[in-house]
């Protein structure tokens, strides 16, 4: 069976509602703008860290996609994915990110050394250095805080190294507890993504269809009041809802998703989060 499924059906290319990053599907919502707004900054104005945190599936790590391909041949980037450890691990998941070969018999000393030796041959050939952690909320108090110590490498006043954090909300009260507070002081750019709205919600499943290669109409307004209801506005839940919506109206021979539908498949208990909208009109 092709992946596309039901795609042809409705006239799309492929289907929108994927939960794999894609930043061609990126919503550009006012909040997105600003998230994405802020990341450019943080990068451009050299500082020292970047934090943005928001909800699972909120769309963080598309936006880390997003800005990956705008940066330039200027900057060496390295991205680091759930990264655990202690202190030696983490330093090791750090320079294997930037391209750096791993050798385990070194101390820790010996691969610090390396790294910022590496950090100060980029900057004497202009170019600056940024890492990237995503899901970083998994990280602990002694792992920011190392990371923060790798802020510290410079060269004259000029940090060799910037750091982007992003992780869910708990990632964001770690940094703002009271002996975190050096950690705080680097932090020089930061935006937490709320759950979209009603209207956003509409207009992300809109964007998303015509992405698609469709025209927007094949979910109707009255569902996607239901979607938003049913996902609280939590873009990962509307990709999920949405996706088994379009298969319930392909195997019914529906034309267009309507608020049957959408209730149908939440009755059916086949969408993980569709208890939210039966709490919410028990």
């Amino acid at each position: 069976m092709s992946q596309d499924m039901y795609a042809g059906f409705f006239g799309l290319a492929r289907r929108p509602f994927t939960l794999v990053p894609d930043p061609e599907f990126l919503f550009w919502s006012a909040q997105h703008r600003r998230a994405f707004a802020v990341l450019e900054f943080g990068v451009l104005s050299r500082a020292p860290i970047t934090l943005i945190t928001g909800d699972v599936g909120a769309g963080k790590t598309t936006l880390l996609h997003a800005l990956m391909g705008r940066l330039t041949g200027e900057l060496r980037v390295g991205m680091v994915s759930n990264a655990q450890g202690d202190r030696g691990e983490l330093l090791q998941w750090s320079m294997n990110a930037l391209g750096m070969e791993i050798d385990r018999n070194e101390t820790y000393v010996q691969m610090f050394r390396r790294l910022q030796d590496m950090l100060v041959a980029d900057y004497a050939a202009g170019r600056r250095v940024v890492l990237i952690f995503d899901e970083a909320q998994n990280l602990s108090k002694k792992g920011l805080e190392e990371l923060r110590m790798l802020t510290n490498i410079n060269s004259n006043k000029d940090e060799l190294l910037q750091l982007i954090l992003v992780g869910q909300p708990e990632l964001r009260e770690v940094v703002l507890s009271p002996d975190m507070q050096q950690m705080a002081q680097r932090v020089a750019a930061s935006f937490h993504l709320e759950r979209l709205d009603a209207e956003a919600t509409t207009q992300f499943i809109g964007h998303r269809l015509r992405t698609a290669g469709g025209t927007g109409a094949e979910i109707s307004e009255a569902a996607t009041g239901l979607v938003h209801e049913a996902t609280d506005g939590i873009p990962r839940l509307i990709n999920q809802l949405c996706d088994l919506c379009m298969l319930y109206a392909w195997s019914d021979g529906l034309k267009v998703v309507d608020e049957d539908v959408v209730l149908r498949v939440i009755e059916d208990g086949v969408f993980f989060g569709g208890g939210t909208l039966e709490r919410k009109r028990a």
